[in-house]
């Protein structure tokens, strides 16, 4: 459990520094305060916030969470452990560059180690921001994370994999774009190519997230193409939603427990994790 000296800073410290260690960096990706601390015990360095996770423990979709209950959630998991927490904040609540500047300010204040801002608008007929709007929604990021205690991780997101736009060469420049506006670390999430993750590698200048996928690269090969960081998105949270449902419809249609051995060993984690 965090400590009083243990700070936004020194947290963001910690953060900065895994990223510049000898080993590829495994963010799991918590969706409520329980998790976190599993995922802590389990002996994770760091772990970042899941928008779609959360969103479904609220009963929502993706997207369908403000920016005030995103900074709270990111608290209360920052509250909830002692490792560095970086926050997925969407398009950071606001198209234009002082408003998202505002959200870094933000989230620094919630005991945030990190964050991601992504350049997706949310709306169907324009789903990403022009380069140059979206260049300067990072820059002016940036800026505001240079200003907090630590200072902040900013990761840059490009999402045009996600989005319908499977264009490799557009998404690097935006990556670059990107790093040229002050990025710390870059994430281009749906890439499931080996070859276009090695490309991305050799054409920035910064630490490369990569979303873990079914399809995609193991881990020890995203790790020799030279990725840094590897998180999983809303995986974690919906194979617990997975198997809630698959135990659910055993009760139901076959009236059988099949599903208490996972039970038990849930169980027995959270006694071990939460003892202390």
């Amino acid at each position: 459990m965090p400590t009083d000296t243990d700070t936004q800073a020194s947290r963001a410290r910690r953060f900065r520094a895994l990223h510049e260690g000898p080993d590829l960096l495994l963010l799991p990706n918590p969706w409520d305060a329980g998790s976190a601390r599993l995922f802590e015990w389990l002996g994770y360095a760091a772990l970042a916030t899941t928008s779609g996770g959360f969103a479904a423990t609220l009963g929502r979709l993706d997207g369908g969470v403000s920016r005030d209950e995103a900074l709270a959630h990111g608290a209360e998991v920052a509250a909830a452990t002692s490792l560095p927490v970086s926050a997925d904040l969407e398009n950071a609540f606001a198209d234009d560059p002082a408003g998202v500047a505002e959200t870094i300010r933000l989230a620094a204040a919630a005991g945030l180690a990190g964050c991601s801002v992504e350049d997706y608008t949310g709306r169907e007929d324009e789903p990403i921001y022009g380069l140059g709007l979206a260049r300067d929604r990072i820059a002016a990021a940036a800026d505001a994370a240079k200003g907090t205690p630590g200072p902040l991780v900013l990761t840059a997101r490009a999402e045009n994999f996600l989005r319908g736009r499977p264009d490799l060469a557009g998404t690097i420049a935006r990556l670059q774009a990107y790093q040229e506006a002050g990025a710390d670390a870059l994430y281009a999430p749906g890439l499931t190519s080996l070859d276009d993750i090695r490309t991305v590698v050799r054409e920035v200048d910064r630490p490369v997230n990569v979303l873990a996928l079914p399809r995609g690269p193991a881990i020890p090969e995203l790790a020799a193409a030279g990725v840094r960081r590897v998180s999983v998105g809303s995986q974690f949270a919906f194979a617990a939603y997975g198997a809630a449902v698959q135990a659910a419809k055993e009760l139901r249609d076959q009236g059988s427990y099949g599903w208490s051995a996972l039970a038990a060993e849930g169980r027995a984690a959270i006694r071990d994790a939460f003892a202390g």
